[in-house]
């Protein structure tokens, strides 16, 4: 299965909403954390990625090369 970061944020989501519930069996509720946990993995996956392709920037030559913003030096 081909998982976004948007359909696993929507599921954890909805396991966050029924374990906050509290109407939920103890055994069901040990399998939906332990699936959010898979989630929030995922999903923090992403995101570092995410992070690590935004904070690169293409070359003219086309090599990838660090972006890093240079603050003015106050006076």
């Amino acid at each position: 299965m081909n998982r976004t970061f948007e359909s696993a944020l929507q599921e954890l989501e909805k396991i966050v909403k029924e374990l906050e519930s509290g109407n939920i069996e103890l055994e069901k509720a040990i399998e939906q954390y332990t699936e959010a946990m898979k989630l929030v993995k995922f999903c923090s996956e992403k995101l570092n990625h995410a992070s690590e392709s935004v904070t690169q920037i293409l070359k003219e030559n086309g090599e990838l090369a660090n972006f890093e913003i240079k603050e003015e030096e106050k006076e």
